[in-house]
């Protein structure tokens, strides 16, 4: 079946996060390159971003100190990636239905909505009350898009928490290679099943490409 429905990630496929996590090692005073550093350690054993912060101070909440930060981590429209509105775009003027929806925090919504995105739904896991991998995410973007789930396309940089979930949850996956764990991740293809991710990009304006040749 042809593709109607395209949903993008936020980190990492949408939103270049060196700032935010460049934010972050300012936030605990060490040196940039040390934090990421740490985290490509951490990603590289198959850890949670949670446990880089418990090196530099153990016992560190992220889910609070993003809450006592308030404002200080929210997203700019500097923080896009250069093809990310441009795809957008592509995909709205070509016909599709473009979703965003993410693992969050929740000022990230206000903060994403005020970009202006070129989408017809854009929601972060706060907003929806489940996160990635969890099956409900997905059945919340299948019931959304308002087609079949193999006209679907979830668009993401982990193959933990975008790929292999979204491929059980029966939509079609694409993998785009950029970010931390578009990289470091990447012997975990091993473990998928054949076919998944139907698609593996560069970029989005490759997947632009690819999506509205398909469409013609």
């Amino acid at each position: 079946m042809p593709i109607r429905a395209v949903w993008f990630d936020i980190g990492e496929t949408l939103i270049d996060e060196s700032g935010v996590f460049g934010a972050w090692a300012d936030q605990l005073g060490i040196p940039r390159h040390t934090f990421s550093a740490v985290l490509g350690a951490v990603l590289a054993r198959g850890g949670h971003l949670q446990e880089v912060f418990q090196y530099f101070r153990p016992g560190f909440d992220l889910g609070a100190e993003r809450f006592e930060r308030g404002s200080s981590d929210h997203l700019i429209d500097s923080d896009l990636y250069p093809d990310a509105r441009r795809c957008l775009q592509t995909l709205k003027d070509a016909g599709f239905f473009v979703g965003v929806a993410g693992n969050q925090p929740a000022e990230a919504g206000p903060s994403l909505r005020k970009m202006g995105l070129p989408c017809d739904v854009l929601a972060t896991s706060a907003e929806w009350g489940v996160e990635k991998p969890a099956a409900a995410f997905f059945d919340k973007v299948a019931d959304i898009s308002g087609c079949g789930r193999d006209q679907i396309a979830y668009v993401g940089d982990r193959l933990d928490n975008d790929v292999a979930p979204a491929a059980r949850a029966g939509l079609v996956t694409v993998w785009i290679r950029r970010g931390p764990w578009g990289y470091i991740r990447q012997t975990d293809t091993a473990e998928l099943p054949d076919g998944v991710p139907a698609m593996t990009v560069g970029s989005l304006d490759e997947l632009a490409v690819k999506l509205t040749a398909g469409a013609e």
